[in-house]
């Protein structure tokens, strides 16, 4: 009788412990923690995340899942120092998923760990910044959405805005990698369509007024790319562009609404929701970034800053789908 009575006591044991870890694990499912490293603020950053955080709450719901999703946000300003420290601390979170909003905020992310499920947004060429094996099967612990415009559409935009023969400005931070690619592609679509090109470079805040004042009088219009440091600058450039009567195209709607006349690109949020959803596949369904294809935008917007068209001499009409 002892005998028996003890073995059912240690199967009533050993039923609460597995009663215990069944419960624990409901509870992580119920529950989820999502790192969040954003490189520095501004709108289309800034927009990427909303719409990320849109995208993921709407698969939730359309799923019928009442998971909480808890964000742990994190913005380096643009210091390299703090996105190795950043990462290094949202890594050590043991977040469930990591997104990393920006090229140099998901190579410090891919730094820091090759197991953790990553997912990035507003980067323009994964495989370039080492971060996939290639776009169609990443192969390493990333995946995400590629904000590469299309830049020869965006040249010929501005140069439909554009009158006399003087070349069209192009202006970019040369130690981003994405902007380094983007203008590589202009000159090959220049070099094609017969466009002059006048190129110039800066590399801080600070920088910016000079460079743009040393294109003043020399360019018939300026192009900027996807690109961070000309995104946080952007309300300088447009005000100093205005006043020289400069048409701007620029690589994303957010800029053009921050100072730029137009652009035909991508939506920053929906590129955002996009990749919200891959998280719904990786948290909820178990996919692996290996195996998931680097996503582009799916929808291009003609924007038109009516009222910059307006300050420079414009016609809204003018301005037409390239």
């Amino acid at each position: 009788m002892k005998k028996l009575l003890v073995s059912g006591l240690a199967l009533m044991g050993l039923g609460l412990v597995l009663a215990g870890c069944t419960s624990k694990s409901s509870a992580d499912k119920s529950s989820l923690n999502v790192g969040i490293l954003q490189v520095v603020q501004h709108g289309s950053l800034d927009e990427a995340r909303q719409g990320f955080k849109a995208g993921l709450k709407a698969e939730l719901k359309a799923h019928g899942k009442s998971t909480k999703v808890t964000y742990h946000y994190l913005n380096a300003q643009g210091d390299q120092s703090n996105l190795n420290t950043m990462s290094q601390q949202l890594v050590q979170q043991k977040n469930d998923l990591l997104l990393g909003i920006a090229t140099p905020a998901a190579q410090a992310l891919a730094k820091k760990t090759t197991t953790m499920p990553t997912l990035v947004t507003a980067v323009t060429d994964l495989k370039a910044a080492g971060l996939v094996k290639s776009d169609s099967k990443p192969q390493t612990n990333v995946s995400g959405t590629s904000d590469l415009t299309p830049v020869g559409l965006q040249l010929k935009l501005l140069a439909s805005m554009t009158k006399g023969n003087q070349p069209l400005g192009i202006m970019y931070n040369s130690s981003e990698e994405n902007s380094v690619l983007q203008v590589k592609l202009a000159k090959a679509y220049a070099k094609k369509h017969n466009l002059k090109l006048k190129i110039v470079s800066a590399t801080s805040t600070n920088d910016v007024s000079s460079v743009l004042a040393g294109l003043t009088g020399k360019i018939s219009g300026l192009y900027l790319p996807t690109d961070n440091l000309m995104a946080s600058a952007m309300k300088t450039i447009g005000a100093k562009a205005k006043a020289a009567k400069l048409p701007v195209v620029t690589g994303s709607i957010e800029m053009a609404e921050d100072g730029g006349t137009a652009t035909y690109g991508l939506n920053y949020y929906d590129l955002g929701k996009q990749t919200g959803k891959m998280a719904y596949n990786v948290l909820e369904k178990n996919q692996k970034p290996q195996n998931m294809a680097v996503q582009t935008a799916k929808k291009l917007h003609l924007y038109v800053n009516k009222a910059n068209t307006k300050a420079i001499g414009l016609q809204t009409s003018q301005i037409k789908e390239p």
